[in-house]
């Protein structure tokens, strides 16, 4: 099945506690159905000190599922994303606007 959502794509959180938040995706896990988006679902990790880099808690993005997100359109509202054939290419569009990605 071809990507909905992409890296570097905007998205909005739909569900959870991040619900609402805006984001771009870093990374894509198509394999787990997850992404990275930055700024959203954020941990804390605690980093040891090295001799290189200083020690302490660390804030770092977390994997989200790929159906919690919606990808927002020019309008700035989320939408959903359709394929279509523009001559013998296969783009995405947003279902909303209609226009392409």
């Amino acid at each position: 099945m071809a990507a909905k959502l992409r890296k570097g794509d905007k998205v909005v959180v739909l569900a959870g506690k991040d619900k609402g938040k805006q984001g771009e995706i870093t990374q894509v896990m198509p394999q787990a159905g997850k992404a990275i988006v930055d700024g959203v679902n954020t941990a804390i990790r605690h980093q040891r000190q090295t001799q290189t880099s200083q020690g302490g808690r660390v804030a770092k993005a977390m994997p989200i599922d790929l159906s919690n997100l919606a990808l927002i359109d020019a309008n700035g509202k989320a939408t959903r994303v359709g394929f279509r054939m523009e001559g013998d290419k296969k783009v995405r569009f947003a279902k909303s606007t209609g226009e392409a990605i």
